[in-house]
């Protein structure tokens, strides 16, 4: 009777069925004490409790792996399991035995503290049956357990590689169910449940993959790197056909196999890893039949690998050239690993490898014409080897900070805001021909940091500002620009840096320091960055497009070949 009161009235009845729950707990457990229950059927499944998975509402390219697991996991105790996307009130006319919520970027807080604040609600307020996890939950911990609306939360650090009571913190003494599975297989062993993916309207860039890992951790120790704390040392995983079988014989045959080890080049089974990957069904030109037409199939070590550990050898390549791999993603951190990188992608091509990607981290220790350098070596490798070669500039936070303000030594804050309008336009990947490269960037480091101080509106609207109808008031403002002295140039930049916050709150800034800065030359230049990616409306009031930097075509990778979103337009 209760449970229908609780499906059809207010959350007050919840809350009340919630008590009567934990009541009976306290109460079965002084029967246990009492006459105690067979460890035969102590570890029998116990069936029937309601479980809710919840992925905060940020965009991401690959499904919530973890909460597939754990999907599995209860799916296997006979559970029934729901995955919602962000918040979604549909579920909440129903008690959640457990909810389960995932974190990923430690700068979508919001968005993350909105998936956990509506956990506890759907939880009926009995934070108890509520558990985070995932990558901010490892990194940030103390952040999630210093918030008081959450106390009692479960918020679990690092992988669920033990038995899954000691993996999820569960307890006898507080009557959490699963608490006896002392023995079990890790959920961090488990094929992923795939039908969960159904429960939800969001469509994943990358859905129709093998997703899993080789090995875990990594040998580095990267003072920017978060896996050191999330995963430790290097590990490997059990092989990949009990995992990829699991899943064909489960959910059907997946296209691509996407593998998320942080640094496979330095597993000791590296070879044997290569090994399986061809024979299941990876070999170099491999495809698959979809909707009776052929498809190439794809390997992608999406974390990249290790340049420093590729230059050492050439089998490291030429064994990694006997699989499908669509692109080999080389991490390019600083200029300090050129050499490695260069002479990796010079292996790559001699090996056949003609897909290439890199993740180019910037604002940690780098300057901006390190960056600068970085992006036109790629350029010249593409061009001297016949071969592709997407960059993807990755920008460096913090692992611990709740926001994106962070703003490395060499940086300042509007250059960061110039280099993100940037890559917009071309959807966070620099590549293209030289004659491109050589527009979108500039010509030279200086002709880079030039660009990057215009006014935002120039960079997004660059055809309109450079051989459009707005041509004239650029030159004017360039002008302008050019009779500051080194001081007044100074005070310009740390004015457009002080500006925070949203787009509105940005340009209310603006305007106020347009209209009060003493220089008067300084003053008049302010002007020209208000309004940022505003359009002109002609007679009938729809918004006249105003001409952007036009892409090469072919210049643009795929879905599958760009990288995770990192708020690259948040």
């Amino acid at each position: 009777m209760l449970y229908e009161v609780a499906k059809t009235d207010h959350r007050v009845e919840r809350a009340r069925l919630g008590a009567f729950e934990r009541d009976a707990r306290q109460a079965w457990r002084v029967v246990e004490r009492r006459y105690p229950i067979d460890e035969g059927d102590r570890t029998k499944p116990v069936t029937g409790k309601n479980i809710l998975l919840v992925e905060p509402g940020y965009r991401n390219k690959y499904p919530p792996l973890g909460l597939m697991k754990i999907a599995a996991y209860h799916g296997s105790r006979g559970d029934q399991v729901r995955f919602v996307k962000g918040t979604d009130d549909r579920v909440l006319d129903r008690v959640w035995d457990r909810v389960y919520v995932t974190t990923l970027f430690s700068f979508e807080w919001p968005r993350t503290a909105d998936a956990i604040d509506f956990a506890v609600s759907a939880a009926s307020g009995q934070t108890e049956r509520v558990f985070v996890g995932g990558i901010a939950a490892s990194l940030m911990r103390e952040a999630f357990v210093s918030e008081p609306r959450w106390a009692g939360a479960r918020f679990i650090a690092g992988l669920l590689d033990g038995p899954p009571a000691r993996a999820l913190q569960l307890r006898v003494e507080d009557g959490d169910f699963g608490a006896d599975d002392v023995r079990g297989a890790p959920i961090e062993s488990r094929v992923p449940d795939y039908g969960i993916l159904e429960h939800t309207d969001y469509r994943y860039p990358v859905r129709d993959a093998y997703f899993g890992y080789a090995s875990r951790g990594c040998v580095r120790k990267c003072h920017f790197c978060g896996v050191p704390k999330l995963e430790g040392g290097q590990k490997e995983m059990p092989p990949l056909a009990d995992f990829v079988e699991g899943v064909a014989r489960r959910f059907g045959v997946k296209k691509d196999l996407i593998l998320m080890d942080n640094n496979i080049t330095a597993s000791a089974r590296y070879r044997e890893v290569i090994a399986e990957i061809r024979d299941l069904g990876f070999r170099k030109g491999a495809s698959i039949e979809r909707n009776g037409r052929k498809m190439r199939r794809r390997v992608d070590f999406n974390q990249g690998v290790d340049a420093r550990i590729l230059a050492q050898s050439p089998v490291y390549l030429r064994e990694m050239a006997t699989v499908c791999i669509d692109p080999l993603r080389i991490a390019f951190d600083h200029m300090g690993v050129r050499r490695v990188y260069e002479t990796s992608v010079r292996m790559a091509a001699d090996s056949g490898i003609t897909s290439l990607s890199n993740y180019m981290l910037y604002n940690f220790m780098d300057t901006p014409a390190d960056l600068y350098a970085r992006m036109r070596l790629n350029i010249s490798l593409r061009q001297e080897l016949g071969v592709t070669v997407w960059s993807f500039p990755m920008r460096y936070q913090p692992v611990t900070l709740k926001d994106r303000s962070h703003v490395g030594k060499n940086w300042n804050a509007y250059y960061l805001r110039s280099f993100q309008i940037m890559l917009q336009a071309t959807r966070g990947v620099v590549s293209g021909s030289p004659e491109f490269f050589l527009r979108a960037y500039g010509e030279s480091p200086d002709a880079f940091l030039r660009l990057l101080s215009l006014p935002h509106r120039f960079i997004f609207h660059r055809d309109h500002y450079e051989i459009g109808d707005g041509a004239a008031e650029r030159e004017d403002y360039e002008r302008r620009r050019d009779s500051l002295g080194p001081s007044q140039e100074a005070e310009l930049l740390a004015l457009l840096s002080a500006v925070r916050g949203g787009r509105q709150a940005r340009q209310d800034d603006l305007a106020r320091s347009a209209a009060s800065a003493a220089d008067p030359r300084i003053r008049d230049l302010l002007t020209h960055h208000v309004g940022v990616e505003e359009h002109r409306r002609p007679a009938g009031g729809a918004p006249a497009p105003r001409p952007r930097l036009r892409v090469p075509i072919g210049s643009m990778p795929t879905a599958d070949q760009a990288v995770e979103d990192a708020g690259l337009y948040a």
